[in-house]
């Protein structure tokens, strides 16, 4: 079974989002910790999360902590760690049925250390430099607030415009483009290419 991993996820919209794409396509959602969100029964049910009963959910306290429980081998030829610098294109990556597909959270991604330390397992979705598409008046009023470098363009992409590139996709798009992927990879059906 396909594994989605966010770590340190910060929006509750966007894990709600996975969550569902998640109950779709038959994969689980591990969400490692800390979380900018409370994810209690109530919580759940006052968002209207109908299907998070169905989902194949794992939740840990930190890194460590899942690294040591899912992941007794460490990270391997199966762990893909999703990071706008990636050493590969998600589309030229080779996905397994039983792989992990790990995007770190909304504001920073995952840790420098953890992309230095595996620079081999490191995949990119590539995209166009986004400066053209800067919507000046678009700023996203409380991640700005909590990063005001950062201004949201017209996708909902975070943009720091002390380099003038986006500085990621938005996590639920990164994780469908990334999980239709690995499904197309593995003849799901329904995803036939023509």
């Amino acid at each position: 079974m396909l594994n989605v991993v966010l770590v340190e996820p910060e929006i509750p919209a966007n894990t709600g989002n996975i969550g569902r794409t998640c109950v779709l396509v038959g994969a689980r959602l591990h969400l490692v910790g800390p979380m900018g969100f409370d994810l209690s029964h109530k919580a759940v049910q006052r968002a209207g999360l109908a299907y998070w009963e169905s989902l194949d959910l794992h939740t840990y306290r930190t890194w460590d902590a899942f690294v040591e429980e899912a992941l007794p081998n460490g990270i391997d030829a199966s762990t893909h760690l999703f990071t706008k610098a990636g050493a590969h294109v998600y589309s030229e990556t080779t996905y397994g049925p039983d792989d992990w597909l790990v995007f770190g959270k909304e504001s920073a991604g995952l840790s420098d250390e953890l992309l230095r330390t595996y620079p081999t397992r490191t995949v990119r979705i590539p995209m166009r430099d986004d400066s053209s598409l800067v919507n000046q008046d678009g700023w996203h009023s409380k991640h700005a607030q909590l990063h005001p470098e950062l201004r949201q363009d017209i996708c909902g992409n975070y943009v720091d415009e002390r380099v003038g590139q986006i500085t990621s996709l938005n996590l639920s798009n990164a994780v469908a483009i990334a999980v239709f992927e690995a499904l197309r990879q593995q003849d799901f059906a329904g995803l036939e290419t023509r």
